[in-house]
């Protein structure tokens, strides 16, 4: 009953979802000691080469993305600062300090910008940074804000998606979700499809494909389905974006399964058992995860049998993957990047970024690879 609370209280707060991993391991019996692998000599085969770095502030231990809408990158930090940056200069166009501290990055569409503080206000800035609404949800907000079809997306803490007027702040529809018995308290990503429809995952093992103009739901489908006695054992949630490449989309459970289906109806073509919290990242042929134990694998994105499985990066707690090229590339606690081959899961090149942790998916776009860690270092690289 004593290691049952303990891990209750673990599975309550944001900021340690790793230690939810290790209390979890710990009730099943398991005395794992989490030590990361030493870091295998790579003769890089490729360089990222620095272009421009600034500091946006530091995320905590909050897992901060930038957002890029047209020419410009997004920043936030925990304490409130939120920057506009010239993507291909690193030149900070703009700069503002949000009333409150945040725990989560912005949205934009390059028009509005929003933030929601730990209190679960949303703040909206307009292209010169000039503050042109706020509105408080009346709940905690760990998902960061999607801004596209004229509207601000927020998915409050207690299973509200609410829509706001990007201009006015006016609300503009609510959808409901049913709260269940634990869940896991992170932040849901969303993917925004366009101006048409965001995809997202939920608790129990379910994702599914919201409307941007009503909140409609379009579809729900499972790819996992809870398991074991204890309401920690059977913690099954969808809580990373998923991904999608072409007309396939993909998502992965904490303690559940990794699965491929159909972006317009949500049928799954297969799904396999797999755990993981941090997503997935997809080319036309492969479907990329790791797991607690930060395994990195690949599976076939027609059938879902694995193809490789990298276990070099043991225990480094490699962040969000991020598929582009011929490569994968994952951030690490200690702040490297590391660069896979996706035919075969090779270790093909590395880089210091800082000494932060690195828990958000690197972003490909126009021909650079920008990377936030938490200590607030961003960065533009150019693939040599």
């Amino acid at each position: 009953m004593v290691a049952y609370k303990r891990v209750a209280k673990l599975a309550s707060t944001v900021l340690v979802l790793g230690s939810v991993v290790l209390a979890l391991e710990a009730c099943s019996g398991g005395s794992r000691v989490r030590q990361p692998a030493e870091l295998v000599p790579v003769s890089n085969q490729f360089d990222l080469a620095p272009v421009w770095s600034t500091s946006v502030g530091s995320s905590e231990s909050f897992n901060f993305h930038p957002a890029v809408a047209g020419d410009a990158v997004y920043a936030a930090s925990h304490r409130g600062n939120l920057v506009k940056i010239d993507l291909m200069t690193g030149n900070k166009v703009w700069e503002v300090s949000v009333p409150d501290r945040l725990s989560i990055g912005p949205g934009s569409d390059g028009r509005t910008t929003a933030v929601v503080t730990t209190k679960g206000t949303v703040y909206a800035y307009d292209d010169t940074g000039k503050p042109i609404w706020n509105v408080s949800v009346g709940s905690e907000v760990l998902s960061e804000p999607v801004v596209a079809g004229g509207v601000v997306i927020i998915r409050a803490l207690d299973n509200r998606f609410i829509a706001f007027d990007a201009q006015t702040g006016a609300r503009k529809w609510t959808y409901q979700r049913q709260q269940s018995a634990l869940s896991l308290r992170v932040g849901y990503g969303m993917l925004a499809i366009g101006n048409e429809v965001i995809v997202t995952g939920f608790a129990g093992g379910r994702f599914g494909m919201i409307a941007i103009a009503n909140g409609g739901l379009v579809w729900e489908t499972p790819v996992s389905f809870p398991k074991g006695y204890s309401e920690i054992e059977r913690l099954n949630d969808v809580t990373a974006k998923p991904s999608m490449e072409g007309e396939i989309i993909c998502a992965v459970s904490y303690q559940g399964r990794v699965g491929c289906g159909q972006a317009r109806t949500g049928n799954l073509l297969w799904f396999k058992d797999y755990s993981s919290y941090t997503g997935t990242a997809q080319s036309a042929d492969l479907v990329f995860s790791s797991n607690e134990r930060s395994y990195v694998t690949a599976f076939a994105v027609k059938d879902g049998s694995q193809v490789w499985q990298n276990t070099q990066l043991t225990f480094r707690d490699v962040g969000e993957p991020m598929a582009v090229g011929k490569v994968l590339l994952v951030g690490d606690a200690q702040g490297y990047v590391h660069a896979l081959s996706q035919a075969n899961g090779e270790m093909l090149a590395r880089i210091r970024h800082d000494s932060s942790p690195i828990t958000a998916a690197p972003i490909a776009v126009s021909g650079l690879i920008l990377v936030q860690s938490q200590g607030g270092k961003l960065a533009a690289y150019s693939p040599k």
